[in-house]
């Protein structure tokens, strides 16, 4: 069986070009919009994050007991809480 080649007339070519250049225009439009609003949320986050201040507060604590580490919550654990205290 032998194929045929299927011809188109050049009018309905030149409208289909014409659509896919359109279609194309569009995609770079959206494009374009999809970056420049990347762009504005990135910078809203970079401001957003540059309003707060950050604190580091370090403590030294002296319990006569050796290594102490200080929770949040206010307890001390120390390395040595096993031994006895009662010299003192």
């Amino acid at each position: 069986m032998e194929e045929q080649k299927a011809t188109i007339p050049y009018y309905v070519h030149e409208g289909e070009i014409a659509r896919q250049e359109r279609h194309i225009k569009r995609l770079w439009i959206l494009c374009i919009i999809i970056f420049v609003a990347f762009v504005a949320t990135t910078a809203g986050w970079i401001i957003y994050a540059s309003q707060h201040k950050y604190y580091v507060i370090t403590q030294d604590v002296g319990t006569g007991l050796g290594s102490a580490y200080v929770t949040g919550t206010g307890n001390i654990n120390c390395n040595d809480a096993e031994e006895d205290n009662t010299n003192s």
